[in-house]
C-alpha cells in the first residue's frame, strides 16, 4: 500500500500537496492585475472623457449654429417691421402735410375775402366805422384802467 502518510516523508508538512506559487508571488500577481486592471479602466475613462468632449464641442457649435441663425432670422424680421413702420409714417406724414396745406390755403383765402368784406364795408360806412372804432377803444381803456 502507498499511502503518502506512511513513508518517510510523512513529517513533512507539504508532502501531498503540490508545489504551488509562494504567497509573494500571488500577490505580485494580484498586484499586476490590479493595476493592469486600473490602467484599463483609466484608458477607458480617458476614451469616454474624449468622447464626452468631442459631443460637448459638437453641441457647442450645433447651438452656436442655430443662435445665429436665429439672430439673422430676427434681424431680417425687424428690418422688415422697421420699413413697414418707415412707409406708414412717411404716408401719414404726406396725409398731414397735405391735409395742413389744404387748411391753409382755405384759411388764406377766407382772409383774403374778410379783408376785402372789411374795405366795402368801411368805403360805404365810414361814420359808422369811426364811431365802432371809438366805441371799441374806449371800452377797452376803461377796461385797462381797472
Amino acid at each position: 500500500m502507498s499511502d503518502a502518510f506512511s513513508a518517510t516523508n510523512a513529517l513533512d508538512p507539504e508532502a501531498g500537496f503540490t508545489r504551488g506559487p509562494s504567497v509573494g508571488q500571488a500577490a505580485n500577481d494580484l498586484r499586476a492585475a490590479a493595476g493592469e486592471k486600473a490602467r484599463d479602466l483609466a484608458n477607458t475613462a480617458t476614451e469616454q472623457a474624449h468622447a464626452l468632449k468631442d459631443k460637448a464641442v459638437e453641441t457647442a457649435q450645433h447651438l452656436r449654429d442655430v443662435a445665429t441663425e436665429k439672430a439673422s432670422q430676427f434681424k431680417q424680421v425687424a428690418s422688415e417691421k422697421a420699413e413697414a413702420f418707415k412707409s406708414a409714417a412717411t404716408e401719414k406724414a404726406q396725409q398731414l402735410r397735405s391735409a395742413a396745406s389744404d387748411q391753409w390755403h382755405d384759411t388764406r383765402d377766407k382772409a383774403k375775402e374778410i379783408h376785402v368784406t372789411t374795405e366795402d364795408y368801411i368805403r360805404q360806412h365810414p361814420t359808422k366805422a369811426v364811431l365802432g372804432a371809438l366805441g371799441v377803444g374806449f371800452l377797452i381803456g376803461l377796461i385797462v384802467r381797472r
